[in-house]
């Protein structure tokens, strides 16, 4: 074999492991991306999916559609009122706990819709909601669970104060924006 054969060889074969480290790079990227935004949650799609890949592809579907949703900072005065409404379930909560736990999850339903969130059904709201709020999450699913036990009277109240202590998580993160400044929209 000639000397220009070989060395023809061999930059090709440099060049398709150049290509390959760059393509497990950005793979790497996407994923370690996609694991800090939606904390817990990447763990949990991953094993409830066929494989990573599809997983992935999944949370990348519910970034862009998030993405798409007119997500909003509630105004100072819509705050304040959503605040006093919560005072006013925690109140409720002595005397009628279920009653409470039902309306802490209208409460975040209604606080979800006036920040911009589609409201059409738990499990959309749980993939809406994953994207900026993956860390509470688990609050909200824990909440949920109770307040469905509490609807065929099964939650004890030791369960539905739990649900209150879950629903606060996600409804403070949520009023405050996640922590996060919001950009401003044209």
């Amino acid at each position: 074999m000639s000397t220009g054969m070989l060395l023809a060889i061999i930059i090709a074969i440099v060049v398709v492991l150049a290509l390959a480290a760059v393509a497990v790079s950005l793979m790497m990227r996407r994923r370690r991306h996609l694991r800090e935004r939606f904390g817990p949650e990447y763990e949990r799609t991953v094993e409830d999916s066929d494989s990573r890949r599809t997983a992935e592809r999944e949370l990348r579907e519910r970034e862009k559609r998030h993405d798409a949703l007119d997500i909003k900072p509630l105004p100072s005065v819509s705050r304040d009122r959503y605040t006093q409404e919560w005072s006013s379930v925690q109140q409720e909560f002595l005397d009628r706990p279920q009653d409470a736990v039902h309306d802490a999850d209208q409460l975040v339903t209604s606080l979800m819709h006036d920040r911009g969130y589609p409201t059409e059904g738990f499990d959309q709201q749980m993939k809406d909601l994953s994207v900026e709020h993956g860390r509470t999450l688990e609050h909200y699913r824990a909440a949920h669970e109770v307040e469905s036990l509490s609807t065929r009277s099964q939650a004890t109240t030791e369960q539905l104060r739990g649900a209150m202590v879950h629903y606060r998580t996600l409804f403070d993160e949520l009023l405050s924006d996640g922590g996060r400044a919001q950009p401003a929209r044209s």
